[in-house]
């Protein structure tokens, strides 16, 4: 559908695939069920194979905490065919990022798998300093994107902040182009204020399958407290759902 839309690159969201499969995003408790990288990569695959535009995977942490762990899931990923991934740099549970060290090994180790698949690949690397609330959140992202981008990222991505003042200090010092996340709040921030603040990539993190399941959710509580189809308003057709999917989309009144 975001193709049907008109978009040139899509990028997978860790928390919408979860989801769609009934499951928790990562970060939950340690013994509650979580996507595997197999998992992740199966669904990643089909993704890919569905749409004629360049694929980008969130691949969470890489599914491991060592730089080989990390080389080898971006190796499986250029498998299931996409041309590039978020990679974070904090640990299972979210409550601290990998050290400074560990964290720009896994980037240099990223950067040389995809160098040894022979492909262009951009690793857009993720620091979670904002929001793991560091108070140094700041000085932290600055300083680790700028390593990460001399480890081999082709752009950095520090989500949790959407504030203009902030996001201007992010794009004067840091050396890479900056891609943030929108849509987790109402934010204020358009696409082409992003684009005059300097901003290069701009991600929607797991926000269109919470907008989805938002409907969902209201639909159901509808039909169990009152008994009413008003939710059916509004609602795409059939006809133009085959059509998007059959790769030509119509009417969504048809």
């Amino acid at each position: 559908m975001l193709e049907a839309a008109g978009f040139e690159a899509i990028l997978t969201t860790s928390a919408g695939i979860a989801f769609s499969l009934g499951l928790p995003d990562y970060g939950v408790a340690s013994d509650a069920p979580r996507m595997t990288r197999e998992a992740m990569l199966a669904r990643v695959t089909e993704i890919a194979s569905a749409v004629a535009v360049p694929v980008s995977a969130d691949l969470e942490e890489g599914y491991g905490a060592t730089p080989a762990d990390v080389a080898q899931t971006i190796s499986l990923a250029i498998d299931a065919g996409v041309v590039g991934a978020n990679l974070e740099d904090v640990g299972g549970d979210l409550s601290a990022l990998f050290s400074v060290e560990c964290a720009v090994d896994r980037i240099c180790a990223a950067r040389q798998a995809a160098v040894a698949r022979g492909i262009p690949f951009v690793i857009n690397a993720r620091t979670d300093a904002f929001l793991i609330g560091r108070p140094d959140a700041l000085k932290v992202s600055i300083a680790r994107c700028n390593q990460y981008r001399a480890a081999g990222a082709d752009c950095v991505f520090v989500p949790g902040v959407t504030d203009a003042q902030t996001l201007a200090v992010l794009v004067r010092e840091i050396d890479a182009p900056l891609s943030v996340v929108m849509g987790l709040l109402p934010d204020s921030l358009s696409v082409p204020r992003l684009g005059e603040l300097g901003v290069r990539r701009v991600s929607t993190g797991g926000s269109l399958a919470r907008k989805a399941l938002a409907g969902l959710a209201s639909a159901a509580q509808e039909l169990k407290t009152s008994g009413t189809f008003t939710y059916a308003e509004g609602q795409l057709s059939t006809t133009h759902l085959n059509g998007i999917f059959a790769g030509a989309p119509g009417d969504p009144q048809a």
